[in-house]
């Protein structure tokens, strides 16, 4: 089998549903035969291990580790879902102490054990957070380091295509921007369905206020409905994220990027973005002053879960970032 590159990928919690679902989709689609799955529960990943053996991978160079030396050594691409699953009734936001701390762990060992990976996706809840706790704790570039942001927009996407009866990929240019929570900023003004503006289909004002609410809360159903969280889709995207970084097709739904323009700083959050091989490019979200408004205020409520961060001593204060990281 040809593969994208055979550099090392690193899939941490590869023991759980996410991170299993990762290694099955890297395999699939090709990207690198050698992969590390890391676990700090040796039953778990040795299982997800010998699962992936059976289903006998041509030219797969598979392992599995609950040692992060081992794990990030000579590690050029990782992926991580190494936090606590959100349960029903919390928010990605109940989680953020304990993940963040373990965001901060997973960035001291990037730079400890692999300084020179390429790039670092990051997906456990609450991503803008956690990533940003990595980020400023590995000393990588902003570039280097994504986190998930795609499901809200692919959420919404699916939202318009059953209101509309279309097949899902004949929605466009709706995303959501801002956080990856509940603060989301919904951008619709320029979605086409198939071809035709959103706009001019007499989508009343009530109706859009329950596919914005659907949108939302489209991972906490996902919970309602299977009794735990989204793990496929999660784990598809993730490795489509790191298929762009590798150097296949770049991946162009939104994701959380380390933002430092158009008034907003200091931040994770979800943009218009292109990941290829050269990282994560965005560009200013464009919409409608109500449009606008929301991711402001989501923006609000990113530097509120940063600053609390500050207060717990996960992350050093703003200005002493660049002690920590000399790329911020």
């Amino acid at each position: 089998m040809k593969f994208l590159t055979d550099e090392k990928l690193v899939i941490v919690g590869a023991g759980g549903m996410i991170g299993s679902n990762m290694v099955q989709s890297v395999l699939m689609l090709g990207l690198t035969p050698n992969i590390c799955m890391y676990d700090i529960y040796e039953p778990g990943v040795h299982g997800v291990y010998d699962e992936m053996c059976h289903c006998a991978f041509p030219g797969a160079n598979l392992s599995y580790t609950v040692d992060a030396k081992e794990a990030f050594t000579g590690a050029k691409y990782i992926i991580s879902s190494g936090g606590a699953p959100r349960k029903e009734g919390m928010t990605r936001e109940d989680l953020l102490k304990g993940n963040c701390q373990i965001a901060a762990d997973f960035g001291e060992n990037i730079k400890k054990y692999c300084p020179d990976v390429k790039h670092v996706v990051v997906i456990f809840n609450p991503a803008d957070v956690t990533a940003l706790t990595a980020l400023i704790h590995s000393g990588l570039k902003p570039n280097q380091l994504t986190s998930l942001a795609a499901l809200d927009s692919t959420r919404l996407q699916q939202q318009l295509a059953l209101e509309f009866g279309v097949q899902q990929d004949k929605v466009t240019k709706a995303y959501t921007y801002g956080g990856h929570g509940e603060q989301m900023a919904v951008f619709a003004s320029k979605a086409m369905i198939d071809g035709k503006p959103l706009s001019e289909l007499n989508l009343s004002a009530e109706r859009w206020a329950e596919i914005k609410h659907m949108t939302i809360q489209g991972g906490s159903n996902i919970i309602k409905l299977r009794g735990r969280s989204s793990f496929q889709s999660p784990a598809y995207q993730a490795v489509k994220m790191i298929e762009g970084a590798m150097g296949g097709e770049p991946f162009t739904w939104p994701a959380g990027c380390f933002v430092k323009a158009y008034g907003y700083e200091n931040v994770m959050m979800a943009m218009p973005t292109v990941i290829d091989k050269d990282g994560v490019h965005f560009t200013k979200p464009e919409g409608t002053a109500e449009e606008m408004a929301a991711l402001n205020a989501s923006y609000e409520h990113l530097q509120k879960m940063r600053d609390e961060l500050v207060t717990l001593n996960i992350i050093p204060p703003i200005a002493e970032w660049n002690k920590e990281n000399p790329n911020l």
